[in-house]
């Protein structure tokens, strides 16, 4: 890498990483700090540290995956941990090198979006609900893409409207996407 190209990657005011199979090969000083590590706890590590479970690791290994092939893309809002075991939203942002083999090297950005969105305490299958549900997805999407049924995202989606205070679906994605909710602080 020129001195430039290290500089500007080094100095980027979002989180950046350079991966090899999920493995995280080079950092930036912005993600440690997102993350709370030192370079040498993140560099040739596994990125599954910062998910917050093994099962979540896997899921979105796998969906990311499958959007990557062909574009060589991917894009998503997730909740990621850090080293002190907190929860945050993360806007995390993807290019693979090799599209046929999108995690073979792949550049990622990543934004810690948390003052926009709250994290309440959340089962595994309550944030993957949560993160299709931001995403805009219905219960019948959410459904085919978890493998559930319809009715099991429904009683998620209640569990997480009770969570975040919201009185309707549209209050409780507002709060999951971090958008202000109409008419609020209006009289």
């Amino acid at each position: 890498m020129n001195p430039l190209s290290a500089l500007a990657f080094e100095s980027a005011p979002v989180g950046l990483i350079y991966a090899e199979n999920r493995v995280i090969r080079h950092c930036n000083a912005r993600f440690c700090e997102m993350f709370g590590y030192g370079r040498t706890e993140l560099e040739d590590h596994s990125l599954s540290k910062l998910y917050p479970s093994s099962a979540e690791f896997q899921s979105i290994g796998q969906i990311g995956a499958e959007k990557m092939r062909g574009l060589g893309r991917y894009a998503d809002e997730r909740i990621m941990r850090r080293k002190d075991g907190g929860l945050f939203w993360c806007r995390v942002r993807g290019q693979s090198l090799d599209p046929a083999d999108p995690f073979k090297q792949s550049v990622w950005s990543f934004a810690d979006i948390s003052e926009k969105r709250p994290v309440a305490e959340m089962t595994v299958r309550e944030r993957q609900v949560a993160k299709l549900l931001a995403e805009g997805l219905t219960s019948k999407e959410i459904a085919r893409a978890l493998e559930i049924s319809p009715r099991t995202v429904e009683v998620h989606r209640a569990r997480l409207m009770e969570k975040f205070g919201a009185r309707n679906g549209l209050e409780l994605v507002a709060h999951l996407a971090g958008l202000p909710l109409l008419g609020a602080g209006t009289d």
